[in-house]
Parts: structure tokens; C-alpha cells; sequence
């Protein structure tokens, strides 16, 4: 099966039209339509229905594309490994985030990679955490992030774990306190994650050793919508220290909580494969900006 047929396949149902793939690609639409025809003759079924001004995709097009994906995504690995051996200043990296690292703390590190790789690429998904697991069976990326447990057979490279910190508007009665612990947020509306996150359980532990009311105003799935909802008046939350970053320069105050509770995830790879000299590189800038974080929030427990 030709490659471009594939290519060409890909680019229109990404885009949703010939004339956009044509343009991703540098070909003509004639050409996109060609190649398109020339695959669907070879696979023998429609992958398009053409009709009044619009292109629809069959359901025969979205089973065959997951397949057309991962294969053009072999081949482009593949490609890249090659322009690796050609070039010490290309490579190819793939990672894999949850949202609040690919947000608030990967940005930067892989600015200051392709910097010094200026003819490298870089493939960035960010996914939940479970998703990110599921990625990893299938070695979909080269350096994986996600929250506990990483399952065999990721090689898993280091635990991260930092400290959580309470965010407050800055107008918030609470917002002077040296320290915030249950017994100040007794009765207060707060913003959780997932009632079976471990952090949320964690969080009830608390507030139940203390003989307070945890009272949730809101569950969310990730850190920067709580302090999204924390700008908006709703509440407060606890969150990670790298998370709070970004929102304290937005006008949130981070406060200490105690009793501490500590935010754990994992940078692994997904396989026992050596890693390339690009993804090297990426780790050791990671660990450089955790140590930063290390020193930077000694006043709030620490990063390790």
C-alpha cells in the first residue's frame, strides 16, 4: 500500500476537506482526490460519500483511519530514527502528559530543548493520567508522564512527589493565615478532584481527623480548572505547587496546608528501549527545573 495514499487519507479526515489536506500536504486538490480514489479502488469500499458541496466520512473511513494513524506514525518514527543518525542537531521526541504539566511546567523545558536541537520535532499529547497509562501499553511516546500506579512493562524512571498548597483569592478572609489546616476551611465551599482521587481521599482524611466539614462546591478532573474556579469566587482548592505557579501570577495567594499532603506522579518510558539522545537531554532538563522547584518552594515542604 502506497504511503502517500495513506498520507493523503489522513490529512482530509483531520482537516475535513480535500482542499484543506491539499494545503497541509503542498498538493493539489486533483491530486488529494486522486490519491484518495487510487486507495479506496485498492481497499475496495467508500471511505467518502461526495455530495452536495460536502465530504462525508463512512464508518468504513473511521475504522480504517486508526489504523492508517499508527501506521504512518510507525513509519514516521521510523524516518525520524534515520534523520537522527544523519544529524546530531535532529531528533524526534514524543511525550505524553497529564494537563497540569503539559500546561504549567513542560513548556519551557522544551523551548530550551529545541533550542539547543533547533532541526528537532517534538509530539506533545496531553491526556488524563489513565489515558496516559493506556498510551504507554502500546508505546505510543517516548517519555511518559502520569499519576501512581505505572504498570509493568514501562520502565519507570523516578517518582515525583511535591507538596500541595491551599489557593485563596487574595481578598479571602483567609488569604493573611500563615498556614491553612481543615479547621479554617470548616464549612468553606471548596473545589476537589474526583471523589476517588487519591488526593480527595487524602484531603477527607484530613478534614475528618480534624473534626471539620469538608464541604465540596464543585468536583473537577484537573488542578488548573480548581484555580480557574478559585478566580471565579467559588471557592478554594488544594493543589500542587506547579500548578500554583501560573495562578499566583494570575493574583491567587498560595498558603501551606497542614496537615502536609504531597502530590505524587511518575516520568516513565513506556518500554525497555534505550532512550534517544533527544529524550536524554529532555530528562536531565526535567530533573534540572525539579530541583529548581525544590529550591524555590522550601517555605511550602519541599520538592522531591
Amino acid at each position: 500500500m502506497d504511503t502517500r495514499h495513506l498520507e493523503a487519507f489522513r490529512a482530509v479526515i483531520e482537516t475535513g476537506s480535500m482542499s484543506a489536506a491539499a494545503t497541509v500536504l503542498a498538493k493539489s486538490q486533483p491530486a488529494i482526490s486522486n490519491l484518495i480514489t487510487r486507495l479506496e479502488d485498492e481497499l475496495g469500499v467508500a471511505l467518502f460519500e461526495r455530495g452536495k458541496g460536502r465530504l462525508q466520512v463512512t464508518p468504513e473511513a473511521l475504522l480504517f483511519y486508526e489504523e492508517a494513524r499508527r501506521t504512518l506514525g510507525v513509519l514516521e518514527r521510523t524516518r525520524a530514527v534515520a534523520r537522527d543518525l544523519r544529524s546530531l542537531r535532529s531528533g524526534t521526541l514524543s511525550l505524553a502528559s497529564q494537563p497540569g504539566l503539559a500546561t504549567y511546567m513542560l513548556p519551557p523545558i522544551i523551548a530550551r530543548l529545541l533550542a539547543r536541537w533547533p532541526e528537532g520535532t517534538v509530539r506533545f499529547i496531553t491526556r488524563s493520567s489513565p489515558t496516559v497509562r493506556d498510551l504507554g501499553r502500546i508505546e505510543a511516546f517516548d517519555i511518559g508522564f502520569a499519576e501512581l500506579p505505572i504498570e509493568s512493562p514501562a520502565s519507570l524512571i523516578e517518582t515525583i512527589d511535591v507538596p500541595c498548597v491551599c489557593m485563596l483569592p487574595a481578598d479571602h478572609p483567609l488569604a493573611g493565615e500563615p498556614e491553612i489546616t481543615p479547621a479554617l476551611l470548616h464549612n468553606q465551599p471548596m473545589i476537589s478532584l474526583y471523589a476517588d482521587h487519591f488526593l480527595h481521599e487524602a484531603l477527607e482524611r484530613a478534614f475528618a481527623e480534624a473534626s471539620a466539614r469538608l464541604r465540596v462546591a464543585v468536583h473537577v478532573e484537573f488542578f488548573g480548572t480548581a484555580c480557574a474556579l478559585v478566580l471565579e469566587g467559588v471557592g478554594v482548592t488544594i493543589v500542587d505547587v506547579i500548578t500554583s505557579l501560573h495562578f499566583r501570577r494570575l493574583g491567587l495567594v498560595a498558603r501551606p496546608f497542614a496537615p502536609q499532603l504531597r502530590y505524587q506522579y511518575a516520568m516513565f518510558q513506556p518500554g525497555p528501549r534505550p532512550l534517544s539522545r533527544i529524550a536524554r537531554e529532555f530528562v536531565d532538563a526535567f530533573r534540572a527545573q525539579n530541583a529548581a522547584l525544590i529550591r524555590q518552594h522550601a517555605p511550602f515542604g519541599g520538592v522531591s
